[in-house]
C-alpha cells in the first residue's frame, strides 16, 4: 500500500459506507464470528454511557493481545484508582474474558469495523484521554481519526514476524503515516524494534515481552473437578489453536500413540470454535471417536478425542495435560503460536518446525531444550510419550527459559502511558 494506496484505502471505505459493511458483518454473524446482540458495537453504536473523567482506551485483537490489555488496564488503575478504562476487541472469546475481569472501571465494547463513520461515532461517544493499541492490530482510519483528535497514541507490545514487516517495508510511504501517528512504541522483541525503527528513523522502545507478565486466569475449580475425575489416570495431551491443514497431523499422532496407550485422550482445540464440525468429521474419518465440549459431555473412557469447542477454557486445557502441543507451528505461513501461557500453566511444550512469529521467545526455550520440535506425526507422538514416561522436555526447562527472557516490560510500558496521560494535562 503506497501514500496513494492509503488513500485508496480510506476513500473505499468511506464509499463503501455502512451498507458493505453491515453486510459482512452479517456474514460473520452466520459464521458464528460475531456476537449478535452486540452488533451495534461494531458500527460504533456504544452500549454504555460513558463515566465521567479520566478515559483510557485499549484496543486489542483477540485473547492473547486482551490479557495484554487487561494487565496494562489493572495496572493502570492500581496507579490511579479514579480512573476509567474502556477494552476493545473484535472476538467473541475476548468479549468474554475481558467480561469476566471487568469491574467499576473497567468495561469492555466491541471494536468499531473500519468503516470512518462508525469510527467517528465510537470516538465522538468515548471521548478517550489516551489511545493504546496492542501488538501488531493497525486498522488505518481507528488509527488516523484518532490521531486527528489529538489523542495520544500509544502501541504496546508491538510484534510483528518478518513476514509483516516485509509487508510494511514494501509500502513505506503508507506504514510511515500509520505508525507516526504514535506518540510511543513499545516493542516485544529486537526483530519488530529493528523493523519498525527502521521506518521510523529509530522511534522505537525494545520494553520486552507483556506476555511474561500478563498471563492466564486459572481454570474453573469445578470444571477442573469434574474433568479430572472423568480423565483419572488417563494420558492426555492438548493439540492447541490448530489450524485448518494442521488437526490432519495431530490426529494421526493420536494414532501412532493409541497403538501403544490405547486410553490416551487428546484435547484438540481449535483456533476458531466455529469450525468443530469439520474437524469432528476428520476424526471419525481417522476411525477415532469424539465429544465436543460445546455439547455439556465428558469424554467417557472410550471416547479417544475430546474436541475443545467452547470459549475462554484454555487454561483447563493446559491444566489437565502434562504436554501440549502448540499449533500454528505445522504451517509457515502462520509461524507458530506463543508458548508463554502453556509453561506457566505447569504444561511441557510441543511444536512443529515453524516458530517465526515468536522467534526470540522460542530461542530462550531451545537454549534450554524446552520443547520437543515434531515435523511428523512419529515425531509428534515420539515427544508426547517421552513427555508421559518421564523422559521428554519438562516444565522445569520452560520455566528456565522464561527466565532467560528480559522482563520488566509491564512497569516500562506503564510508565510511557503516564508520561503520555501528564502530557495530555499539561
Amino acid at each position: 500500500m503506497s501514500a496513494w494506496g492509503l488513500t485508496a484505502y480510506r476513500t473505499a471505505t468511506t464509499l463503501a459506507g455502512g451498507v458493505v459493511f453491515g453486510q459482512l458483518l452479517v456474514k460473520r454473524v452466520e459464521a458464528g464470528k460475531e456476537d449478535a446482540g452486540r452488533l451495534p458495537e461494531r458500527r460504533g453504536e456504544a452500549s454504555e454511557t460513558r463515566p465521567d473523567g479520566v478515559l483510557i482506551w485499549l484496543h486489542s485483537a483477540s485473547v492473547g493481545e486482551s490479557l495484554v490489555a487487561l494487565s496494562l488496564a489493572e495496572g493502570l488503575i492500581e496507579r490511579d484508582g479514579a480512573r476509567q478504562v474502556l477494552i476493545t476487541s473484535g472476538t467473541r472469546t475476548s468479549a468474554e474474558l475481558i467480561a469476566r475481569r471487568a469491574g467499576p472501571n473497567l468495561r469492555h465494547q466491541y471494536v468499531p469495523a473500519d468503516n470512518p463513520a462508525w469510527v467517528r461515532r465510537f470516538l465522538d461517544h468515548w471521548r478517550p484521554d489516551l489511545a493504546v493499541f496492542t501488538e501488531s492490530e493497525l486498522w488505518p482510519n481507528l488509527v488516523l481519526e484518532t490521531a486527528a483528535r489529538g489523542v495520544p497514541l500509544a502501541l504496546a507490545n508491538a510484534r510483528m514476524n518478518e513476514k509483516s514487516l516485509n509487508g510494511w517495508r514494501r509500502w513505506p510511504h503508507s506504514a510511515k503515516a500509520i505508525l507516526s501517528a504514535f506518540d510511543w512504541i513499545g516493542a516485544a522483541d529486537g526483530r519488530t524494534a529493528g523493523g519498525l525503527g527502521y521506518l521510523l528513523d529509530g522511534k522505537v522502545v525494545q520494553t520486552g515481552n507483556l506476555k511474561l507478565e500478563a498471563g492466564l486466569p486459572d481454570p474453573d475449580p469445578e470444571a477442573l473437578s469434574q474433568a479430572r475425575g472423568a480423565l483419572g489416570a488417563r494420558p492426555v495431551f492438548t493439540a492447541a489453536s490448530t489450524h485448518a491443514g494442521e488437526e490432519s497431523t495431530v490426529i494421526a499422532a493420536h494414532g501412532e500413540l493409541l497403538k501403544t496407550r490405547p486410553d490416551a485422550l487428546m484435547i484438540l482445540a481449535p483456533r476458531h470454535p466455529e469450525r468443530a464440525g469439520d474437524v469432528a468429521a476428520m476424526v471419525e474419518r481417522a476411525g477415532l471417536s469424539a465429544v465436543r465440549r460445546s455439547q455439556g459431555a465428558l469424554p467417557d473412557p472410550h471416547k479417544q478425542v475430546w474436541i475443545a469447542d467452547t470459549l475462554g477454557e484454555m487454561p483447563l486445557w493446559y491444566a489437565l495435560s502434562p504436554v501440549t502441543v502448540v499449533c500454528g507451528s505445522f504451517l509457515e505461513a502462520i509461524g507458530g503460536h506463543n508458548p508463554i501461557e502453556v509453561t506457566r500453566a505447569g504444561s511441557a511444550v510441543a511444536t512443529g518446525p515453524y516458530a517465526a512469529s515468536f522467534a526470540e521467545v522460542y530461542a530462550a526455550y531451545d537454549a534450554e531444550e524446552a520443547r520437543a520440535v515434531a515435523r511428523t506425526p512419529q515425531d509428534l507422538a515420539a515427544a508426547i510419550e517421552a513427555v508421559w514416561s518421564g523422559a521428554g522436555v519438562s516444565v522445569a526447562a520452560g520455566l528456565r527459559a522464561l527466565e532467560a527472557l528480559p522482563g520488566g516490560a509491564r512497569a516500562a510500558t506503564l510508565d510511557a502511558l503516564e508520561t503520555l496521560l501528564e502530557g495530555r494535562r499539561s
